[in-house]
Order: C-alpha cells, then sequence, then structure tokens
C-alpha cells in the first residue's frame, strides 16, 4: 500500500503549506509540505496493529520505538504476511538540481537523463500513536525530519547519516525494457484506438 501524504506537487503545495504552517504556529517547511494525516488515520483504523492500549504509554515501548531506526543492523526483521499493517516504510526523494521529474518528461523523453536519489527509513507500526492529535504529530514530525534531511542534501550532495550506516546502492534503467514497455503502451493505444473507430462505424 503506497501513501502519499502531501497531496500533490511541492510548486503546487508549498505556498499553502507554509501559510497553514504560519497559522498554526508550525515550521515553514522549504523542502516538502506539511502532509494530511486523514489517510493514515483510516489506514491505522482499518488495519493497523491491534492494541489495547493508546501506542507509547509504555516507557519501554516508547525506548524501544525510538531506537528502532539505531539499531536496525541489530534487528531480525520477520516478514510474516497477516492482516494488519506491521511496518511503515518511509521514503524520502531527492532529484538533481531539485527539478523533479514530471510526466512528461517520463512520457516523452525530452529529458537528459538524470540521478534520482531515494532514502528509506523503516518504522513499527505500533510507533504511531492511536489518537488523532498524536497521530498527527508523529507524521508532522516525520515530514519536518524529512525538509531537515534534504536541505543537507542539497547542500552537500549526500542524506545526514545520523546514527546508523547508510548503505549506498546505484540503480541503473534497463533501456530495453523500457522500449519494449513503450510499444506495448502504444500497439495497446492503438489497437483501442481501432476497437473505438470500428464502435462508432456501426453508429454512422
Amino acid at each position: 500500500m503506497v501513501l502519499f501524504p502531501e497531496g500533490g506537487f511541492l510548486h503546487k503545495r508549498r505556498e499553502v503549506s507554509q501559510r497553514f504552517a504560519e497559522k498554526n504556529n508550525l515550521p515553514k517547511l522549504e523542502y516538502v509540505s506539511l502532509p494530511r494525516v486523514g489517510a493514515l488515520k483510516v489506514i491505522m483504523e482499518e488495519i493497523g496493529p491491534q492494541r489495547s492500549s493508546v501506542a507509547g504509554s509504555s516507557k519501554e515501548t516508547a525506548n524501544k520505538d525510538r531506537n528502532f531506526n539505531q539499531s536496525i543492523d541489530n534487528k531480525i526483521i520477520d516478514y510474516k504476511i497477516g492482516d494488519s499493517v506491521e511496518w511503515i516504510l518511509d521514503v524520502t526523494i531527492a532529484y538533481s538540481e531539485r527539478i523533479p521529474l514530471h510526466l512528461q518528461d517520463v512520457v516523452c523523453g525530452i529529458r537528459p537523463p538524470c540521478t534520482t536519489h531515494l532514502h528509506y527509513r523503516l518504522y513499527p507500526s505500533s510507533e504511531v500513536p492511536v489518537d488523532s492529535e498524536g497521530m498527527t504529530n508523529w507524521l508532522y514530525d516525520r515530514f519536518i525530519e524529512k525538509d531537515k534531511m534534504l536541505e543537507e542534501f542539497y547542500r552537500t550532495g549526500k542524506f545526514p547519516a545520523g546514527s546508523t550506516t547508510n548503505v549506498t546502492r546505484r540503480v541503473r534503467q534497463d533501456n530495453l525494457r523500457y522500449l519494449i514497455l513503450h510499444m506495448f503502451f502504444m500497439a495497446s493505444t492503438f489497437v483501442q484506438y481501432q476497437m473505438f473507430t470500428s464502435l462508432l462505424s456501426y453508429f454512422w
């Protein structure tokens, strides 16, 4: 399941986000916009971890969750398939020269090849508070962290290492694969066009 809490393109959302932040005494973010918590709230209510008490009420649990990313190298993650969300994978994307890829760039190939950087952080879903205010603050904190991470990335060219060692892996796109996919989409569009025109011919 993929969740995009910002709910829109940054260049369209930044000004609205900063006005909202100023009105509600929140940090004015530059590289991301303040997220909307509604979708996360619905997901956690429907398929979140089953808890008998409010998350974070136990000091031991809070410390364990807070230190999760610090000790991730020493943890063994159980990937059992269940009926609830057990982990939240947070993805932060940085673009070359702060210029994001647009759909027309990808489809038309009008932009020169560039490198896109992705930073991953993994959280146990039990870290997310169950109450609306706590969940909102938790999500806001993640995006405030994202803004600081992106600020450092665009200043230094690297994401902050934090308390864990960043593992960097370069992924190259297969040009042949993209060519085949584009040919498939073009052929599919042509077939649909032919079917549509044939259908119209019965009425005209």
